[in-house]
Order: C-alpha cells, then structure tokens, then sequence
C-alpha cells in the first residue's frame, strides 16, 4: 500500500525563506516530487539485503515541566506507537540512543525505563507475529539499545585508576540493564571516559573488560565530536587515523563478541577503508546520516548496514529502498535514498546535535505525537527558517505521509512565530 498521497489541489504556505536575505516565499506542496521511483511500501517478507537500525526518538509529555534539566516525562503510548511505526515498515530500532535525546534531556531513570519498555514491547511484537515483515525475527534483530555512562558525573570524576574504574563501573550497570531486556546491546561512547582517559590503553583496557562481560555480541559505537564535541579525542587520540588503529585492535582482539561498529564520523572515505579493514563477520553499520546512500549501496564488494537517525525521519523511503535491493534492483534502491539527501543533510546540518528537532517536528507533522516538543525544551534547537526548509524538502522526498495535516500543523507554528498567512490558501 502506497503511504504517498497525491492530492489534485495541494495546500500553499507563506514561508520564511532559509536564506540570509530573510524574507518569506509562498510554497505549494507538490506531494511526491519522485512518481518516477514507485510508491512507498510497506514490505510483506522480511528485509533481507542489509541489517538495518532506526534510532528512533523519544516523545514527551506535552504538559509536562520540558525545559532544560528538568526530569523526562514521556509519553510511552506515543513513544512505542513509534516504534510500531518503524517495525511495521521491516526495520529495527536502535534506542536509547543519541536520537532518544542520551545526554541532551534523557535521564537515567527515564533511559532505563525506555529500554525496558522497548525491547518488552518488541517481544511481543515477536511473540504476537503483528507484522508480515518482521517473520523469523528476535527480539535482538528489532531492538538494540545503546548501554553508557550518563549516570556518572563527568565532572565527579577524575583521571587515573579510581575514575577508570568508576566509568568501567557504570558501563557494567548499562550493560546489564541491557541484557536482561533482551535487547542487543550499543556501546557507546562515553563523555567520562574521554574526560579520565589518557591514553588509547586506557580505552582498550575499559572496552576489553566490557567484551570479556557481554554475554552476546554487541555494536560498538563511534560517535565523532560533530555530535557531541565532549568526545573528542576519543580512543586516545585526536587523529583519526590513529584512533582507528586503536579500535581496530579492539576490534580484532574481540571479534567474537561484536556484532558490528556504528561509525558516525560523517567521512565516507574513513568508514569506506574501515568497512574493509574489518574481520570477517563484524559488520559496518552505518552512521553517516550525510552519505548513506552510497555507504549502503556499496562498492561492488561490499555494502555498509545501518544504524542511522535519518532513518526515523525517512522510513517509508528507506524501507521502499531496501525491498529494491531485496529484489535486485539495486539502482532503484540507490535512487529512492538519494532522493532523500538534501533532507538528510538538511536536518543534520551544524550544530549537528540538533539534528534530533528535526526528527521530531517531522514526526510531528506526520501526526505520530500530539504537539511539537521535546525533552530537555529541545524543541527550540532549530529557528523557524530552518524547521520551514525542513517542512519543503520532506514534502518534495514525498515524507509529508498526509499532506493537509502536515500543512495545518504548519501554519499553527508559522502563527505562533507571528507569520501571515494571508497570501496563501485558507
């Protein structure tokens, strides 16, 4: 069934123009701007070609205190409607993850509640058979969850033995946590570990005690400072080359409990020579949200997998480009995600971290969560130019799902900021 509406008389806004002049623009929706690429589709068998990962984000209570420090208070049935979302369409959710607000709103409490809920949620969606597309899958193939070390303190602790033990400490508490969900488990980078870090064997020594404890493989993850600039320098040093040289070493010590690595440095030349540098049997997962097409398309020989926060904001395409490479029409595939790269590029351009109000205004446009707001008042991440240039390049990707309510939820924004909508339709 096709999620792309055609509407003979598509709505017209007044916009704020993304431009340094300023100024507004009058917009007309064009639903989908690509009929030459086929409809988007649910799939009916399981993906196949590529393992793939949505991380997905967290919505709010609406009348809850969502300013910054304050506790989070979500809105579970919103929360795992999303999720059912993604699933219904064949891929997995990666949560509790940087999409999910770690670090940026998400507490502790709220954190280990979210990977509960989720991979109980995915076991019933196992148990239950709900979906075609998810056939033969585990609670693992439809969940991972990132385990960290956002209940320490980074300030609280200091370099040396003690806070290496401290940050070893907190990762176990994760992991378990993690584990005894079901879910599989994301290492991910930790901002206490590269503040009382001092040498790449300090990392290789924590990282070795963590693999040596997981019970089943795990992703590791490497998350780059244009995501979060506390980790930079991370795995030792502040050249990339000889970081790699150090996770490689990890990697290759470890093999048999990783899964996979999420990259997320956004250089398709690094994670192309890092793709074939891998063990045998140890995916790449993808995690550049700038040039995933061609990262998943592949070389000929090898194809990275994914594990992509643009991908909670693009499913319907993403998912319709994965049964084309099912399928063997690899080109197509190859077309219908890079008919999705300005809006990618877009909603994670700098400050890169922002880029998760971006997936929430789309994921409230498309009426998956009651009002536009997030965690930690993150909401206001994005000015208006951008959400408004956002709202264009989701509607030309054919990402708007119901065009005239994601035209009426933008004129109440657009009211809000004080912008007429005189010059456009009723």
């Amino acid at each position: 069934m096709s999620t792309t509406t055609t509407l003979t008389s598509l709505p017209a806004l007044t916009l704020p123009a993304f431009s340094a002049a300023g100024g507004t623009h009058e917009y007309r929706m064009t639903g989908s701007a690509h009929p030459e690429l086929g409809p988007f589709t649910r799939p009916s068998t399981p993906i196949t070609s590529r393992h793939v990962y949505a991380a997905a984000h967290v919505v709010p209570v609406v009348t809850a205190d969502n300013t910054p420090g304050a506790a989070a208070e979500l809105d579970w049935d919103a929360t795992l409607a999303y999720r059912h979302e993604l699933w219904s369409y064949g891929l997995g959710v990666a949560d509790a993850m940087d999409t999910a607000q770690r670090g940026m709103g998400l507490d502790y409490a709220a954190t280990c509640e979210l990977i509960r809920r989720s991979a109980a949620e995915a076991a019933d969606v196992v148990a239950s058979g709900t979906y075609p597309a998810l056939a033969g899958k585990t609670v693992r193939d439809l969940v991972s969850c990132g385990a960290g070390t956002d209940q320490l303190d980074p300030a609280a602790v200091s370099a040396g033995p003690a806070g290496l033990a401290a940050v070893t400490g907190a990762y176990l508490e994760m992991l378990d946590v993690v584990e005894a969900s079901g879910a599989k488990t994301i290492i991910m980078c930790s901002r206490a570990l590269a503040k009382v870090a001092t040498s790449p064997e300090d990392y290789l020594g924590v990282y070795s005690k963590l693999l040596t404890a997981a019970k089943q493989p795990v992703i590791l993850h490497w998350l780059g400072p244009m995501f979060d600039p506390a980790l930079a320098g991370y795995w030792g040093s502040d050249d990339v080359a000889a970081a790699t040289e150090t996770f490689l070493q990890l990697i290759t010590e470890h093999a048999e409990k990783v899964d996979g690595v999420k990259v997320s440095l956004l250089d398709a030349e690094h994670e192309t020579r890092l793709r074939a540098a891998l063990p045998a049997g140890v995916r790449l997962y993808t995690g550049d949200d700038f040039n995933y097409p061609e990262l998943i398309h592949g070389d000929g020989e090898l194809h990275s997998d994914a594990l992509l926060g643009i991908f909670a904001a693009i499913y319907p395409a993403a998912s319709t480009a994965l049964q084309a490479y099912d399928a063997g029409e690899d080109e197509r595939g190859r077309a219908i995600l890079d008919s999705t790269r300005e809006l990618g590029q877009h909603i994670f351009s700098a400050p890169t971290l922002y880029y998760k109000t971006g997936i929430a205004f789309l994921a409230w446009l498309n009426g998956h969560q009651p009002g536009f707001q997030m965690v930690g008042g993150l909401h206001s991440g994005r000015s208006i130019a951008h959400l408004a240039h956002t709202f264009v390049l989701a509607d030309r990707a054919g990402l708007l799902l119901k065009p005239e309510l994601a035209a009426g939820r933008m004129r109440q924004l657009l009211a809000v900021y004080g912008i007429d909508q005189k010059g456009a339709d009723a």
